[in-house]
């Protein structure tokens, strides 16, 4: 027995409340059960119950033992003078407050069906891929799609607790949160975290006054990169990146010690960083105002539109700066420019609106689902147990259901988990 199965069974009342009685037989009448407390404190707030023919409103506390309350030092916390009831799975000990009177106890077994616990078992001890996975298939086709349009507005919440901090350490400046994020975000799996680190490296402020001269740009990136500091390489193109770059770390005191070394290794040639860095400076000097245009683009069309960008000269004939290539424009891709508009556009809008009290518009939800589902293990996974609607949308909702739910063994807390085990 676990503890947040009960909290489970108190919370949604599923035990025979018709003839309820205390360890000292005193009848127990529920007008309300409480408000569920995921912090730090007694379980269930606000709690109004007749006990032995009195109206009690308060606490309640839920254990597996009644000595647990011992076990937690709850007789010497002030939290919990206020406990009007003591839920426990097993009653083994009398327990009192601070003051020496005696909390009522409910002893729940004798009042839960053993099908409800069989059910839970059965599921929470599942050694499968996810504990539902011989059941997933059942699951009802509404209440599914309900609870992963659910889980992503809570994958959403998750990032704007990143893009809230972001916003914090530059001042409330929703430009510099776009660069820093979609910077990230171009550097994929692979060199996210050092582009990152690349935008750390200087204030955005030094962007908004670059932003006229993509040479500059670049110059900035790969001098801040550490890749201009090869000194075999003979071409114009790279010796004019080097001479800005010195000019400019002196002009703006640059440091790029912090920033982490660039990957090429397994990278497809298109993924290259320099290819990368190269299309997000022409992004970046092909448009002022980045941020207020973004919020105005509502469906993927017009984001594909609007990043239609390409390299400069030098990258449409090159992949490193030692080596010439076949000549190619090096457009960003629908695919490419459908990961920004997931993972960094999307995000943002959500938590604009959020930020300035404005509902979230549903052109936010059409633009996730005109996007086509992502591909990895997790999602191909899930369509195997179950057809579901190829959509973005689903493909992020289903990473939420795994890695926070599945991961977490919190069947308890998912939708899925909670209808497998009443039917069962």
């Amino acid at each position: 027995m676990q503890e947040d199965f009960l909290h489970y069974i108190w919370k949604h009342k599923a035990f025979d409340s018709s003839s309820l009685k205390t360890t000292k037989d005193e009848a127990i009448s529920i007008a309300n059960l409480g408000h569920h407390n995921h912090n730090a404190g007694p379980d269930f707030f606000n709690a109004q119950l007749s006990i032995a023919n009195q109206l009690w409103a308060g606490n309640v506390e839920i254990h597996i033992k009644s000595s647990d309350w011992y076990v937690h030092n709850h007789e010497i916390d002030k939290a919990y003078d206020n406990v009007i009831l003591h839920v426990v799975w097993e009653h083994d000990t009398e327990i009192f407050r601070k003051d020496n009177s005696e909390i009522p106890t409910l002893e729940l077994k004798h009042y839960v069906d053993n099908t409800l616990i069989y059910s839970y078992q059965k599921l929470i001890q599942s050694k499968s891929w996810i504990n539902c996975e011989t059941d997933f298939h059942n699951v009802d086709d509404f209440l599914l799609n309900n609870w992963l349009e659910r889980l992503y507005i809570e994958r959403l919440e998750q990032k704007s607790e990143t893009i809230n901090q972001l916003l914090k350490d530059s001042n409330n400046d929703w430009e510099a949160v776009l660069f820093k994020m979609l910077l990230r975000n171009f550097g994929l799996k692979v060199n996210g975290d050092r582009f990152l680190s690349l935008a750390n490296s200087f204030d955005f402020s030094i962007i908004r006054k670059l932003q006229n001269d993509v040479l500059n740009v670049e110059a900035l990136f790969f001098g801040q990169s550490g890749l201009l500091v090869e000194n075999t390489i003979e071409d114009a193109y790279f010796n004019d990146l080097k001479q800005r770059y010195a000019f400019l770390k002196q002009k703006f005191d640059l440091d790029n010690r912090a920033v982490l070394p660039l990957q090429f290794f397994r990278l497809r040639p298109p993924n290259f960083p320099t290819i990368r860095l190269s299309q997000f400076a022409n992004v970046y000097t092909s448009e002022s105002n980045l941020f207020s245009k973004v919020m105005q683009l509502n469906t993927r069309d017009e984001f594909y539109k609007f990043f239609n960008k390409g390299v400069t000269a030098f990258w449409k004939t090159h992949y490193t700066f030692a080596k010439t290539s076949k000549s190619s424009q090096k457009i960003l891709t629908k695919p490419f420019i459908d990961l920004l508009i997931i993972n960094t556009l999307i995000p943002l809008k959500f938590s604009y609106a959020k930020a300035h009290g404005k509902p979230i518009e549903d052109s936010v939800f059409q633009l996730i689902k005109e996007i086509k589902i992502e591909s990895n293990s997790i999602v191909s996974k899930f369509l195997e147990l179950k057809p579901i609607e190829k959509t973005a949308l689903s493909s992020q909702a289903l990473l939420q259901l795994k890695q926070h739910y599945c991961d977490k063994n919190k069947c308890l807390q998912c939708a899925i988990g909670n209808s497998l085990i009443v039917k069962n």
